[in-house]
């Protein structure tokens, strides 16, 4: 009997997202996470693919646990509260530790803040993917692309006509 208590525990349904979307927004966070990794691989940036894919992935589940445990049984349901902006105060938090991890100075040079903006924006990424908003996901995983290398190539350029 205590056999079958332990496996419902570890067997909960998908109470809010089912699980075909949750893995679909989970993958959408992983790829969209990784175009903005791989635009850092490239460039050889400490925080590249993989971190950016992880940073992504994380976001998109914390949300999607966060929509299954308003759903949760238990408890006084008078004193749940749901307040979405609390999931994106943590998300950003912990991103922005990373992030700051990113970040070197030396003397009056700074390196790593754009790879610590684009870990940032892939959680926003990862945290879009998980709320189900795939088109603003995707129109944000483009303009970032766009900053990070269309204007690596006008900065690049102006700094050679110096």
């Amino acid at each position: 009997m205590a056999d079958m208590s332990l496996m419902s525990d570890f067997s909960r349904p998908f109470a809010v997202v089912a699980w075909d979307i949750s893995l679909v927004r989970l993958c959408f966070a992983l790829v969209l996470g990784g175009a903005i990794g791989w635009e850092r691989e490239v460039h050889n940036r400490n925080a590249g693919l993989r971190t950016h894919m992880m940073i992504s992935l994380a976001a998109c589940l914390f949300t999607l646990i966060a929509f299954d445990l308003t759903a949760f049984p238990g408890g006084d349901e008078g004193f749940k509260r749901v307040d979405p902006l609390r999931l994106i105060e943590a998300v950003t938090s912990g991103v922005a530790f990373l992030a700051a991890g990113s970040i070197i100075t030396s003397g009056a040079r700074v390196r790593g803040l754009t790879t610590g903006a684009g870990m940032w924006m892939a959680g926003a990424i990862g945290l879009t993917c998980g709320v189900g908003n795939l088109p603003l996901a995707l129109m944000a995983t483009a303009l970032a692309l766009v900053v990070m290398w269309l204007l690596r190539r006008v900065v690049d350029a102006a700094r050679d006509e110096e």
